[in-house]
């Protein structure tokens, strides 16, 4: 691997890129994609995909009693499950 960041090969940085990407580091400043037009496209293209993906599936929290219903259903199966 190469030693230092700017000098890593697509391959080295490309392998790291999801864990860069999940850590919640700013990727675009990272000193690889300042000289690699394709490493840079590559990423471009990633986070287009991200927030399509994210305007087709929001993330909505839960309903506030998700928990209790769950937990109810739950224990009435158990519940049946006995009688029978």
């Amino acid at each position: 691997m190469t030693e230092k960041p700017e000098d890593m090969t697509c391959q080295e940085f490309q392998s790291q890129m999801a864990e860069l990407i999940g850590s919640g580091e700013d990727v675009s400043s990272h000193p690889h994609l300042q000289t690699c037009a394709r490493c840079r496209a590559l990423l471009a293209d990633l986070e287009t995909i991200a927030e399509a993906a994210r305007q087709l599936l929001p993330i909505e929290p839960p309903k506030e009693d998700l928990w209790e219903r769950i937990e109810s259903a739950i224990k009435e199966e158990e519940s049946s499950a006995r009688r029978k």
